[in-house]
């Protein structure tokens, strides 16, 4: 399992994805699922994977492939005209993962689902946010639900819910991702460190932050002992209330 996240805040964009994969109990791995691109001044794109980690990691090596190989006539990451020709890319490449995988993971008994998220702004254009699912088709993060997450997303969401909207600025967002992610974690051990974590300030085509987050990181331990006491004590200051 996993848990990803993006943020699409007036300020910018904020991705946030764990690195643990697991086939049971005692089969516990630690895989990337976050991907990066940058040109800087041009373009900055940031895509996270859930699902079939076969199938994302095909998906994500055919994109790359066509960057480092370019044929004429066929768009890549670096050429794409727009954020959602960006979009459109990743899609036919999930397309062409399922259709060589799909049925041969399906007569085995395997699920080949999977879904990306794809953040990203080019020079020219506003900052856009997207969801591609398995089937290749894809939604557009809005005003009203300015966020996505794939994976195991229920523990996380309550705080996205009552916290962010497109105004929220960008380090109330980064906080707002960052004890998401801490719920999920407290809750659910198919979810685990380290994170990754990617912000890209809008209009600067290039990450304001990229780095890892590791069990040791203080600043991160610091945030999470902090909420964990702030809950305790709105919990407490409930008892005052008769229902």
């Amino acid at each position: 399992m996993t848990y990803c996240l993006a943020l699409k805040l007036d300020e910018g964009l904020i991705c946030l994805s764990d690195t643990r994969t697991n086939a049971g109990v005692d089969n516990i791995s630690k895989y990337k699922k976050m991907f990066t691109w940058n040109v800087p001044g041009e373009r900055v794109i940031c895509m996270m994977t859930a699902g079939n980690l076969a199938v994302t990691q095909a998906v994500m090596s055919l994109l790359q492939e066509n960057i480092d190989n370019p044929k004429e006539g066929i768009d890549t990451l670096y050429t794409a005209p727009s954020m959602f020709r960006v979009a459109e890319i990743v899609a036919d490449a999930m397309r062409v993962v399922m259709g060589q995988y799909g049925a041969g993971l399906a007569a085995a008994g395997e699920s080949a689902a999977s879904t990306i998220i794809v953040a990203g702004q080019r020079v020219g254009g506003r900052q856009r946010l997207f969801l591609v699912y398995s089937a290749g088709n894809f939604i557009e993060a809005g005003d009203d639900t300015p966020f996505f997450q794939i994976g195991e997303n229920k523990y996380g969401k309550p705080i996205l819910d009552r916290v962010i909207e497109p105004a929220t600025p960008l380090a109330t967002g980064i906080v707002a991702a960052l004890l998401s992610m801490d719920s999920t974690l407290r809750s659910n051990l198919s979810v685990g460190m380290p994170l990754d974590l990617a912000v890209m300030e809008a209009d600067t085509f290039q990450f304001d932050q990229q780095r890892r987050i590791d069990e040791n990181d203080a600043g991160y331990r610091n945030l999470s002992n902090a909420w964990s006491e702030a809950i305790r004590a709105s919990f407490d200051d409930m008892v005052k209330f008769s229902v």
